[in-house]
């Protein structure tokens, strides 16, 4: 999920460090292409991505694969497939192979808030997903057209006040993380806002650009060129302390907002049913891969956090998400499809 209320940067950091204890990087090992005993990799390896390329979740996608393919000495081919909220790119991944040579960038929508929102998921995250490892989690910020009439949080939540369910929020599609980040938001604040979905980023930022939607949230790396250019202003960032890199940013609960945090995150997943040896060697490399300095700092580039974890670390990570979007969907603020 990407909102959720404090505390539950403590659970993250322990569930990072436990894989960081129980998963060393091996020195030297980018030099050497490695094989295990089973073989794997013997061609070349597909990650799919269920997002645009050159925003923030591929930028690191690439990076890791990038190092897996030295690590391996063959292919990691990225496969971007955005929508839908990464529906239709898992319901494709799903029919492959379970050899492990087809990996998946699943975010809290496939893995948390799909499974909970429609009746007939071309998958089921239990049945068909093996988890690996916590990638990475971001940092949302509230955004408006750089000449939008709303100039702060506090105008944004007086005019949602005065016409409730006329200030809108374009997100990337029912459940996505920045849908329910919005809500969280907004049941937190009291707000009933219009919710205004896009298929791609793109597509999103130049509708809130030009003020034909209020808002949307988004991270800083995805926003930086509209801001830099004055089209995109943001209002606040959803988290426990301001950007380092952008200090004049208030939090949201500096701007007059409610105490959430957003916090959008992904894992890397295999296909259930993939061979036990094929699993652990995938989960001592995607650790190893993660502990690269090199791989932090891109993805700290891009306005991102490796967060590695074991896969109980993962599963233990969806059910918290979970307790805290049904509440959303009890509410009606996310529909059941």
């Amino acid at each position: 999920m990407a909102a959720h209320q404090p505390g539950r940067r403590r659970w993250l950091a322990a569930a990072a460090g436990t894989c960081l204890t129980a998963c060393p990087a091996r020195p030297g090992w980018a030099a050497t292409p490695t094989r295990a005993a089973s073989g794997f990799p013997d061609r070349p390896v597909r990650l799919v991505v269920p997002y645009s390329v050159g925003i923030g979740p591929d930028v690191v996608a690439r990076s890791v694969a990038e190092h897996l393919s030295r690590l391996w000495g063959l292919t990691v081919l990225v496969d971007n497939k955005p929508g839908a909220s990464g529906i239709v790119a898992f319901g494709d991944v799903r029919r492959l192979p379970a050899d492990g040579h087809t990996l998946f960038l699943a975010d809290s929508a496939t893995l948390v808030v799909n499974p909970l929102l429609h009746a007939n998921l071309p998958y089921d995250p239990v049945r068909d997903l093996a988890p690996l490892s916590l990638l990475f989690r971001a940092t949302f910020l509230v955004w408006v057209g750089g000449s939008n009439r709303l100039r702060s949080i506090g105008e944004l939540q007086t005019a949602a006040r005065q016409s409730p369910g006329r200030v809108s929020y374009a997100s990337l599609g029912n459940g996505h993380p920045s849908h329910v980040a919005v809500e969280t938001y907004a049941q937190a604040a009291g707000l009933q806002l219009l919710h205004v979905p896009f298929k791609d980023a793109g597509t999103l930022l130049m509708a809130v650009a030009a003020a034909e939607v209020d808002f949307t949230t988004i991270g800083m790396n995805t926003a930086a060129g509209l801001m830099a250019k004055g089209r995109l202003r943001p209002l606040a960032v959803a988290a426990r302390q301001r950007l380092a890199s952008h200090p004049d940013i208030p939090t949201l609960l500096e701007a007059g907002g409610p105490a959430v945090e957003m916090h959008p995150w992904a894992a890397l997943v295999a296909l259930a049913g993939t061979p036990a040896p094929v699993l652990e060697q995938l989960q001592r490399d995607i650790a190893a891969t993660l502990a690269l300095a090199e791989v932090r700092s891109r993805a700290a580039g891009a306005g991102f956090e490796i967060t590695p974890s074991t896969p109980q670390g993962l599963r233990d990570f969806m059910d918290a998400d979970a307790a805290l979007v049904r509440p959303l969907i009890a509410d009606g603020r996310i529909a059941r499809m």
